[in-house]
């Protein structure tokens, strides 16, 4: 007996007449409607959304996976030049938890960073010697340098910057943005993913997919990875003698065996499952015409850099980023990997800069020319900072650093926040928050309001809980971040 079959015997004839009745007629009136309506609605917002006036429309979220060096690239001490070599003195540690990696260490050196910073722009923000692209624009950031986690892992951090929580299956933070807020475009999934090569000497950490996943909401908001070899999606070209009348037909044929489906049993994965294969169809137009850089101009091109064209780079990456965005992609991630210099960090940040740099500067200047930046988020940061003192062999010109949740570095540019600011203080250890401390979840509530989103309203219901990317703690957007 097949379960469909004990399906319909278990019902009662109250509940048979009144499914066939009204699905009977949502078919007719379906197929009234016709397939273009139908298909129109793939991106809908929910209704209720934004719950106020949003100042930026789309999220360009840009991970460095492995935790940028707060030390070496933003936050500037430059009296720990005189505590070279000596110990971390217990007053600043106070006990705290530090992991495996250097808990047993003898000793914990202090290192001061070997790169040296000044000021610019009219913010006379102090920028690191290894961001020369960014600072040009840092009268377009707001910097925040008291970002702090929970979690002192790669994994359970880099899970609880996406989803809010470190326990995996909940939602990420592009498909929250995706389910309510939808997409401006039906020719482009709502949620775009990248995931670029990055320097051959890196220490990188593995990316998970629960980093871009629906969680728990319905699987068609999770990202769409846009791979960096070969076909940007896999089997996007029709198979040799098939025409694109040919497999719209027979994509109308399966849609509507799928609609009958739905209409019996109800499943909601039978919706996610018609809403992709109409974008797989859609996406055989857009994405090619999406890739072609050929009428991208020269000056574009070198504002980029030399990898601009390489596809697979993160400088194709962010270009690719900004194409998404004007035609209508609600969110894009890129997620750049190899950020965890454990030894050997003078040499390897380099690299990693030198990977990413320019490309995160001319995304930048490319939206504000183009008059996307003011309704264009960007995010940049890590899951969390570095330590203070050396992991394993200090010298003058060498040294490794170790995790650290306590303080971090991050940035925010364009969608309504305010430029050329500084928010937050540190120790002059960088080891603690001294002022106007930021939790990970205090950015993502500054997101979503951001994108027009009361986080504490915008729920779903999932294991009996209603469900929010800030969780369940008293969080708040950064008033101050705000333009």
């Amino acid at each position: 007996m097949t379960p469909l079959f004990e399906f319909h015997q278990q019902q009662t004839r109250r509940q048979f007449f009144g499914k066939v009745g009204l699905r009977a007629g949502n078919i007719a009136l379906a197929s009234m409607l016709g397939r273009d309506l139908m298909a129109s609605s793939v991106h809908t917002s929910l209704p209720e959304l934004p719950h106020f006036a949003p100042k930026a429309k789309r999220l360009i979220y840009l991970h460095m996976n492995g935790a940028p060096s707060q030390l070496d690239l933003w936050d500037h001490k430059p009296e720990l030049a005189r505590f070279f070599d000596k110990d971390l003195p217990e007053s600043v540690r106070n006990g705290q938890r530090i992991t495996t990696m250097t808990s047993g260490q003898a000793r914990l050196p202090v290192a001061p960073s070997m790169f040296r910073f000044a000021p610019h722009g009219q913010c006379g923000r102090w920028v690191s010697e290894l961001l020369p692209h960014t600072a040009k624009i840092v009268d377009e950031l707001a910097v925040i340098k008291s970002v702090h986690t929970s979690a002192i892992n790669h994994d359970p951090a880099c899970t609880f910057v996406m989803t809010g929580s470190e326990v995996p299956g909940k939602a990420s933070i592009g498909s929250w943005l995706a389910y309510g807020l939808g997409s401006e475009s039906n020719d482009l999934p709502a949620f775009v993913v990248f995931t670029p090569s990055f320097p051959a000497a890196s220490q990188a950490q593995a990316l998970f997919t629960r980093m871009w996943s629906s969680g728990f909401l319905p699987t068609k908001y999770t990202g769409v990875a846009l791979r960096g070899q070969g076909d940007p999606v896999l089997y996007v070209k029709n198979p040799a003698g098939v025409d694109p009348s040919n497999r719209r037909a027979m994509l109308d044929a399966l849609n509507k065996l799928n609609t009958i489906s739905h209409a019996q049993i109800g499943d909601p994965e039978i919706q996610t499952r018609i809403a992709q294969y109409e974008m797989a169809f859609r996406m055989q137009t857009s994405v090619p015409e999406l890739t072609d850089l050929s009428k991208e101009s020269k000056a574009t091109l070198e504002m980029y850099g030399p990898d601009a064209q390489r596809s697979g780079s993160f400088t194709h990456s962010a270009i690719m980023a900004r194409r998404l965005i004007e035609r209508g992609t609600r969110v894009v991630q890129i997620l750049h990997r190899g950020w965890d210099q454990h030894n050997n960090l003078p040499k390897l940040l380099r690299g990693q800069v030198e990977d990413t740099e320019r490309a995160c500067a001319a995304l930048i200047m490319d939206l504000k020319q183009r008059g996307l930046l003011q309704d264009t988020l960007v995010v940049w940061g890590g899951e969390f900072g570095r330590t203070v003192y050396s992991q394993g062999t200090l010298a003058k010109d060498n040294y490794g650093r170790d995790h650290h949740p306590r303080c971090f570095t991050m940035w925010m540019a364009g969608g309504g926040v305010k430029g050329g600011v500084e928010h937050g203080e540190t120790d002059d250890f960088s080891y603690n928050i001294t002022k106007d401390p930021v939790h990970i979840s205090d950015l993502n509530a500054t997101i979503l309001h951001l994108m027009g989103i009361d986080h504490r309203k915008f729920t779903f219901k999932f294991q009996g809980l209603d469900q929010r990317l800030t969780g369940v703690e008293e969080h708040h957007p950064v008033q101050a971040l705000l333009a």
